[in-house]
């Protein structure tokens, strides 16, 4: 059992820390194998592009709902077997993708992939808090940040590259993500445990301490949107790059999409060191991540303006300045919300906060498949762009004008662990 009392006192905390971060990045990124296939599926099954979008909005959906039932799970039974569980259902849903003979195999995947994702975000976040003895320092936040975006990008990489030049386009990648998850679950089974909680578990909506309430808010909108963006160059993107440029090259279309990713987790190893260089303060945090909102709508206004020049040196700035300020945004906005949640209920607000993410990640792709409809991709990609721009500025402004953090009596809100 990890101490409840005292962190470790030499490098025996390494490995476990690693196996929750290896394992979160490589279901993430198996959550993202398939984002520049689409487009072979579509001409496959013969869908529309509203299918595109609303499958991947159908893992969106099934994450939050995980996370609504499973939000106080890890609290209750432990880290472990939460964890294990999420990476035996990523590996149920890798299957799923390569046996697709029609569409419903892909929304069924997909479904998969957000019970697997929903059950492992909330305890990896609080693991890598726990298992840190660094934790007083940004870095539990930056791993979360960079197994998520790390992952994120990783995933259409490979997809893109295998599609492109492995034989069995459709089924290569699926099987090389299986034998990763395997080898992760496996790692994971030897995990130190923390101690459980007393309270048994139920189903009920992850709740936010009263007194965070409001910079929880804060917060939440800042990581929605961040991930909103970015979960437009994971799904829509692909397709609607293809069409600016014509172009079926999936090794490209997949490294755009990684590139906002990889910026992103390049930013948040960037930013981790100069605020614990300079002993930043958390006014230094907020003014990062509303740095960060400024240079999302800038990435993404690049994007609605590459539809005018049709050029692939927009495209591509687009994305990296969008990952550049993803990172700045998720990174700060983590390690706040670290900082303000109480242990004995880290896993739950934890929750709580990747429902706002993907209550945004959900609303932005589905808004898009919507008005496709009537629309062009390109119109409608624009749209949400817009829409979203607005959103980052104003909470950039939010962000400068809130108030001083109340922050409760809490013994290890950045120290270490009194879990249990």
């Amino acid at each position: 059992m990890v101490s409840d009392t005292a962190p470790p006192r030499d490098t025996a905390y390494r490995r476990p820390l690693l196996t929750v971060f290896l394992g979160w990045l490589w279901v993430m990124a198996g959550a993202n194998l398939a984002a520049p296939l689409y487009a072979g599926y579509a001409a496959r099954f013969g869908f529309s592009g509203i299918v595109v979008t609303t499958v991947f909005a159908t893992y969106a959906v099934t994450l939050v709902a995980t996370l609504l039932v499973c939000g106080r799970l890890a609290d209750r039974v432990g880290r472990r077997p939460v964890i294990l569980a999420g990476l035996a259902v990523a590996g149920v849903a890798l299957v799923a993708f390569s046996l697709a003979t029609a569409t419903w195999w892909l929304y069924a995947a997909r479904a998969l992939q957000g019970v697997a994702v929903g059950l492992i975000s909330g305890p990896a976040t609080a693991a890598l808090v726990e298992l840190d003895p660094q934790r007083e320092r940004a870095r539990p936040a930056m791993f979360a940040g960079l197994a998520q975006a790390v992952g994120s990008g990783l995933g259409p990489l490979v997809g893109g590259c295998l599609a492109q030049w492995a034989p069995a386009p459709l089924h290569t990648c699926y099987l090389v993500g299986l034998c990763g998850t395997a080898l992760a679950a496996g790692y994971a089974l030897t995990l130190p445990e923390r101690s459980p909680g007393q309270e048994p578990w139920r189903i009920q909506w992850p709740r936010v301490p009263d007194d965070i309430r409001p910079d929880f808010a804060r917060l939440g909108l800042t990581a929605g949107l961040v991930w909103a963006s970015l979960a437009l160059y994971l799904s829509v993107v692909p397709s609607y790059v293809a069409t600016l440029l014509s172009t079926d090259d999936l090794a490209l279309l997949g490294a755009n999409s990684a590139l906002a990713c990889f910026a992103s987790a390049a930013t948040q190893v960037w930013s981790r060191r100069r605020t614990s260089t300079s002993h930043g303060s958390g006014s230094d945090g907020r003014r990062l991540q509303a740095a960060g909102l400024l240079l999302l709508a800038a990435g993404l206004s690049l994007m609605v303006a590459s539809a005018l020049t049709q050029t692939l040196v927009t495209v591509l700035l687009g994305a990296l300045v969008t990952g550049v300020g993803h990172g700045l945004g998720y990174l700060h906005a983590q390690d706040e919300l670290n900082t303000i949640a109480p242990s004995e209920r880290r896993a739950e607000v934890s929750a709580a906060f990747v429902c706002c993410i993907y209550v945004l990640v959900g609303g932005s792709v589905i808004g898009v498949g919507v008005l496709e409809q009537s629309r062009s991709l390109t119109s409608a990609v624009g749209v949400v762009a817009g829409l979203l721009v607005v959103g980052a500025l104003g909470a950039a402004g939010w962000q400068g004008r809130r108030r001083t953090p109340v922050l409760a009596d809490r013994k290890d809100s950045a120290g270490p662990g009194h879990d249990g």
